[in-house]
């Protein structure tokens, strides 16, 4: 519950409004008029049924039951809340739907069910397996919980997944391999001690049990002290599994030497006393929320080397279930799995724990700005909004499905599929996977001009994995070693990453020089040369590409895109090379648009836009697209004289002078370019089959505003932008660039002119 009454009300506000809820239903298909309705319901949708009459596995084809998950709760056991009932658990049920779509783009429906009888409430799940491809139970109180997973798994065909149990058990073997590796510890030789006899708490010990720790040195304490052979006050046999043959009787008694508290229970359990008895080392897993059994704070107050995790996301080591449940459901609905056994279980549990271990992405650094990742006692398990999650752990658990014979639906290229899973939330990564491809097959040398700003830093680490470039970094050396030690990265400058100091580099003379013997009879002196080789980071980038000792220049993170093309013209505009426009793919939902030319040429030529168009054709193959090109206007085919459209048209007729490999065609508006149903109306004898996917417009402010709509209010993803003409020896990024972003220009940069035409 919320602490103040203005939170309690902007908690309230958020599920009001706009809409009350958080879930709403999409068509996936148009229904837009009869023929649509004709295929949607009576008589096209009489075909989908009666293959799946005659074979039942078509329904993940013809239907969405392979994507769609039941999210089932009678609200007997909600986190926090107790026994509230179906109907007030409703808001957690459709929290829930939203993650599993959020993280693994999984649809999912919410089901309320007011059965508090175990049985019948497991009947009711039954029933409903043919409407969905798997279930997850939640919120529903021990031991009820146990009943109703067990009829459940004997009888479905599906997965089930009680996430209480499982997901916080797969969370907590993750955290605690990655704490015992932490505190050089191994799983069969820690004692541990566990508060709550819960589903939760089960389960997770019943997992422990399988990374290896022994069963014997497991000591389970609940509200009625030590759980111990002959027992007979609040017991089951789930608890009696962990009976002690002991005359121990309290937490107090039992936490001696404890290498490993494992708190499922309520707040104030564990004293700091009591932490005070245990192990060297100690790893303090107090789960309880919305208040652990142990502050940090006061553990560490007695062990300042305690590794400490909680349920909190206030404090380091959060153990969230959203870091497991959304991918190991999407593992098993994509190769059809008929359950989720151990081994589904234990690939998940590795395949987090590794992720914490490997350098932190960008992208989780940027949703969790300020906070150390740096793999440790304060960072044991990801963060859920690391996007690799997904390719990671789905990959996983499918590769562990199939190797267990519980797949119906194998997968045959697993890298192919992990390639797919990261498509879903890097927006950029299958498009550019030809650009990759090319990056990883001959070595160049990436300097960047700003390479104190922290997104460039976590560019190089992944261009470092992912490529076989080597870049250089213009910055302080102090600035920059610092970042790198705050950002928890393996960049050593001298090692893997190159530097060039403004303020103190051996080059400095030499680099000065060449730039006055450039520039001397364009104004520039000597004592000007000087100051801008130290003071103009991109300067000295194009001077080191002209110089031979970087194979491209890439620059603005900040300022404006014209001051750093003025330094990149002055250096490298030189020898047939020159900036002919400036190119942008824009990943949209349905695929890649490329918008040309946004920044170079603010009122292109004829003779300009026909170079823009074959530049951009050139590019647009560097992605494995054959590019389909259309001229912008406001006017269309002819139907305004002055304008751009007069531009365009004898742009038209320079392209039609030559003989090129593509297709083209103007000039047009932008719907008629997208639409070829209306192109056909309008010109039926164009030359353009299909939508365009290449757009040039004769006004700058026209291709710039285009770009940056689709880029706010469209979703999309820009790519770029690509600075055309130059060789591939520099590109000006804007200053909104991502550090996924500035990868992907590295990639571009990366590849070998030769392999683009």
């Amino acid at each position: 519950m919320s602490d103040t009454p203005n939170l309690r009300q902007a908690a309230l506000d958020y599920h009001e409004h706009p809409r009350p809820g958080k879930l709403e239903v999409r068509a996936t298909k148009p229904l837009a008029n009869g023929r649509d309705l004709a295929r949607a319901y009576s008589p096209g949708v009489a075909e989908a049924c009666i293959e799946i009459k005659n074979d039942p596995d078509t329904a993940a084809r013809y239907t969405s039951r392979g994507n769609l998950v039941a999210v089932v709760t009678n609200g007997t056991a909600v986190l926090g809340l107790g026994n509230i009932g179906a109907l007030a658990s409703k808001p957690v049920m459709e929290g829930k739907a939203v993650l599993f779509k959020k993280f693994a783009n999984i649809d999912c429906f919410d089901i309320e069910l007011d059965q508090a009888d175990p049985e019948k409430l497991a009947e009711i799940v039954c029933a409903m397996e043919p409407s969905f491809g798997a279930i997850n139970l939640e919120d529903i109180k021990a031991p009820d919980c146990f009943v109703v997973e067990k009829i459940c798994r004997e009888r479905m065909n599906i997965p089930v997944f009680h996430d209480d149990q499982h997901g916080t058990a797969i969370v907590v073997g993750a955290a605690a391999k990655n704490a015992l590796h932490v505190a050089g510890k191994k799983f069969e030789d820690i004692k541990i001690v566990s508060t709550g006899g819960g589903a939760a708490g089960i389960a997770c010990l019943n997992m422990l049990l399988k990374l290896g720790v022994k069963r014997e040195n497991v000591w389970l304490c609940d509200i009625n002290g030590l759980v111990y052979e002959g027992r007979t006050e609040d017991m089951n046999p789930s608890k009696a599994e962990y009976a002690q043959k002991s005359d121990l009787r309290t937490l107090d008694d039992v936490i001696d030497g404890a290498d490993l508290f494992l708190g499922l229970s309520g707040p104030g359990v564990l004293s700091p006393e009591m932490v005070a008895k245990m192990a060297k080392r100690p790893i303090i897993f107090a789960l309880a929320n919305p208040t652990p059994e142990i502050l940090p704070d006061l553990a560490r107050a007695v062990a300042p080397d305690a590794i400490i995790a909680t349920g909190r996301s206030d404090f380091p080591n959060q153990v969230n279930n959203v870091l497991c449940f959304p991918f190991i459901f999407r593992g098993a609905l994509d190769v059809g799995a008929t359950t989720i056994n151990d081994e589904m279980k234990i690939a998940c549990i590795d395949g987090i724990a590794a992720l914490a271990r490997a350098t932190t992405s960008a992208e989780a650094a940027a949703a969790y700005q300020g906070e150390q990742l740096t793999f440790g006692a304060e960072y044991l398990i990801p963060k859920p909004f690391d996007p690799r999650l997904i390719g990671v752990v789905s990959s996983a658990v499918a590769k562990a499905a199939m190797e267990t014979g519980v797949a119906a639906r194998p997968i045959e290229d697993l890298d192919a599929y992990k390639r797919k899973l990261d498509g879903s939330v890097f927006k950029s990564a299958l498009i550019m996977r030809p650009v990759f491809e090319s990056a990883r097959s001959s070595p160049r040398r990436l300097v960047f001009a700003e390479g104190e700003d922290e997104r460039v830093l976590r560019a190089a680490q992944a261009i470092i994995e992912e490529t076989v470039e080597r870049p250089i970094l213009i910055g302080r050396p102090e600035v920059i070693e610092r970042r790198i030690e705050k950002a928890g990265l393996n960049l050593q400058l001298g090692q893997n990453v190159d530097l060039v100091n403004p303020e103190n580099d051996p080059r400095y003379r030499d680099y000065w020089e060449t730039y006055h013997s450039l520039m001397c009879r364009r104004g520039v002196s000597p004592d000007i040369a000087r100051a801008i080789m130290r003071t103009n980071t991109t300067a000295i980038g194009a001077v080191m590409v002209h110089r031979g000792e970087a194979d491209s220049l890439i620059c603005g993170t900040f300022g404006e895109f014209g001051w750093h093309l003025n330094y990149v013209n002055q250096v490298l505009g030189r020898d047939g090379f020159r900036p002919h426009g400036a190119l942008s793919m824009m990943i949209l939902e349905d695929g890649p648009l490329f918008i040309a030319d946004t920044q170079v040429n603010l009122h292109p030529t004829p003779e300009q836009i026909a170079e823009i168009a074959i530049g951009a054709a050139r590019h647009v193959r560097r992605f494995g697209i054959e590019p389909k090109v259309a001229l912008c206007s406001q006017s269309q085919f002819g139907n305004q004289g002055e304008g751009s459209g007069k531009r365009l048209r004898a742009a038209l007729q320079i392209l039609d002078a030559g003989n090129h490999d593509f297709v083209y065609e103007g000039e047009m508006n932008i719907d008629t370019a997208l639409d070829p149903e209306l192109r056909a109306r309008l010109l039926p004898c164009n030359r353009m089959e299909g939508a365009a996917n290449v757009l040039v417009f004769a006004h700058a402010d026209a291709a710039s505003g285009v770009r940056n709509i689709l880029k706010m209010k469209g979703d999309g993803l820009e790519v770029g932008p690509i600075l055309m003409g130059m060789g591939n020896r520099a590109h000006i990024v804007s200053p909104s660039i991502t550090a996924r972003g500035l990868l992907n220009v590295g990639a571009i940069a990366g590849t070998p002119v030769a392999h683009y035409g």
